[in-house]
């Protein structure tokens, strides 16, 4: 088989089938990736989400049967939302990320991969190929670095030359000896806007995430948020983007290619005080489709909440006191104590004062502690 003439043919495909970017790579393994992996693990800056197992991550040929290239493909994602509703007093609003927007993603990008492995399985049936999103063993990243998809950026994300950062990333694994692409000469330069503008320092440097501090990871957390990152949060329910928001690469990037992507203005950009009663059910029928919703509503409610005090919004005072008196969960019940000390006023004295007679869980009495000092702070 002619590979170079079968490689255009795969190209050629896959723009038939929603596919904004396609690039081809050796299936050597990830060397510079699995140094910085190994520096990260050792300064604890992973998020705890990842494969764990550092040597699958950048060697295809522990998670594939004879690997010879990878394919990585990208899909743009749409950056604006259209006919966004306003949030205004008494109907405050929360945001998902842009990630987030439409279906999840990675439906999207497995449908993709399926088309493209049966094509190349037609022309080739001897053919082995592995496909993966981001929950895969492989780093997506370096994986469409190497590729010629784009450059890694300091944002930690792949800015494309025609899409920006906004794209969704996935690769497949094939037994076939593709001709690689030419890696995008990294084009940052100088600009450190990402770095400047992070709300919580997570980029410790260009290229280097710190984790644990990074609101994305952050509103995916299912405990008590830390009292430092509770005033950064603002009205993200999932995710952020302000690394992306900011990147001058970005500027004017927004792409409406696939139907699949297109958000939902009420399910994106949802009004805070019906999200802190939804039932299980009602979150799983509303919000299951995204994949802002893949670690339930918990970290949802508790980060709505962090909103309603972000806002200061004194007419959730009474829902608020409602979580206080009806949530079996500790975590939403003592960041519902902290944000009704946040908003302040005499009712929510009252209400903390009650609670702080009846709270039986430890943690629950020092948030409501902190609450209380915090209206004293502001009397």
């Amino acid at each position: 088989m002619n590979f170079d003439h079968f490689k255009q043919e795969i190209i050629e495909y896959s723009k038939t089938i929603g596919i904004d970017k396609i690039g081809f790579t050796t299936a050597d393994e990830f060397t510079e990736m699995k140094n910085l992996l190994i520096r990260q693990e050792m300064l604890g800056y992973q998020s705890g989400f990842e494969e764990k197992d550092i040597e699958k991550r950048v060697t295809p040929s522990l998670i594939s049967e004879s690997p010879r290239s990878i394919i990585s493909i990208a899909l743009a994602y749409p950056s604006r939302l259209k006919n966004a509703p306003r949030s205004v007093r008494g109907e405050r609003r929360g945001i998902f990320c842009r990630a987030s927007w439409g279906l999840d993603y990675h439906d999207i990008l497995r449908d993709r991969l399926q088309k493209l492995e049966a094509f190349i399985v037609s022309k080739c049936p001897e053919a082995k190929v592995k496909s993966m999103v981001d929950t895969g063993e492989l780093v997506d990243r370096a994986v469409a670095q190497r590729a010629g998809i784009g450059w890694s950026g300091k944002n930690c994300s792949i800015i494309t030359p025609e899409f920006g950062s906004y794209i969704y990333l996935g690769e497949m694994i094939t037994s076939l000896p593709f001709q690689p692409d030419e890696p995008i000469e990294d084009q940052c330069g100088s600009c450190n806007k990402c770095i400047d503008v992070c709300p919580t320092g997570a980029l410790v440097q260009g290229g280097q995430l710190n984790a644990q501090r990074c609101i994305a990871f952050l509103t995916q957390t299912k405990d008590f948020l830390p009292d430092e990152f509770r005033t950064k949060i603002g009205n993200r329910l999932y995710g952020c983007d302000t690394c992306q928001t900011v990147c001058p690469k970005n500027k004017g990037k927004d792409f409406h290619f696939h139907d699949e992507m297109e958000a939902d203005p009420e399910l994106v950009k949802p009004l805070l005080k019906p999200l802190l009663t939804m039932s299980n059910r009602e979150f799983k029928e509303k919000y299951g489709p995204l994949s802002g919703s893949w670690r339930g509503k918990k970290p949802i409610q508790r980060n709505a909440i962090i909103a309603l005090a972000h806002y200061k919004d004194d007419t959730a005072i009474d829902d608020l006191i409602s979580v206080m008196k009806n949530d079996v969960r500790p975590v939403i019940r003592g960041t519902a104590a902290w944000a009704l000390g946040k908003i302040g006023g005499e009712q929510a004295r009252e209400a903390l004062i009650q609670f702080q007679q009846r709270e039986e869980d430890e943690q629950v009495q020092v948030e409501i502690e902190k609450g209380l000092s915090l209206l004293q702070a502001n009397s």
